[in-house]
């Protein structure tokens, strides 16, 4: 009787949580792993048009994922926007200005396969525009493009403590990325 009550507990929490946050009509959704993603939470949650960004794991194959049991899977964002004020095709200039595609071992600070990067296409769609962004940026660099393209699959929210990491924790986050050197060496990449 008593683990009906839990999961009938549970489960009502979860819907509760459905119900109270719905992905709201007319948005879309876009998945990036781009390094370290308090970095990339941050530079797209700041994008108008984007409702939200959430932090997480996804493109491997462990189940239930969480940042201390990681598995195969990368550090990513899963970004929730309004198609009618930001079209994907911003979202993935946004991606690649903040990410060096030609690092193969990772991003700055963070090495390994935590932290290469991929775009993760929801539709087909998504996925043509993805790779003639690729193609595009790669007439800008001399060394080729290591980031994947790959169909989005289960996208396991990361931790609290992982969520708007810049707002909640901003002289850690700042300290962070200015000690990896990713925005000077972003700038000699993209010649911005």
């Amino acid at each position: 009787m008593r683990l009906t009550s839990l999961f009938t507990l549970i489960t009502g929490l979860f819907m509760t949580t459905l119900a109270a946050n719905p992905a709201a009509a007319g948005t879309e959704k876009a998945v990036f792993a781009g390094g370290c993603f308090w970095c990339m939470e941050a530079e797209l949650q700041e994008l108008e048009g984007v409702a939200s960004v959430t932090s997480g794991y996804t493109g491997g194959t462990t189940k239930n994922a969480t940042y201390q049991s990681m598995g195969d899977h990368r550090e990513a964002v899963e970004v929730v926007f309004d198609p009618a004020k930001i079209s994907y095709e911003k979202l993935l200039e946004s991606f690649w200005d903040n990410i060096d595609p030609t690092d193969a071992g990772g991003q700055f600070y963070d090495r390994g396969s935590h932290y290469h990067t991929a775009i993760f296409y929801a539709n087909d769609v998504q996925k043509k525009l993805a790779e003639a962004s690729k193609i595009d940026r790669q007439k800008r660099l001399e060394d080729p493009i290591v980031t994947e393209i790959l169909p989005a699959t289960v996208f396991y929210v990361a931790e609290a403590n992982h969520q708007d990491f810049y707002k909640t924790n901003p002289d850690h986050y700042n300290s962070y990325k200015k000690g990896s050197g990713r925005k000077e060496k972003l700038k000699k990449l993209w010649k911005k």
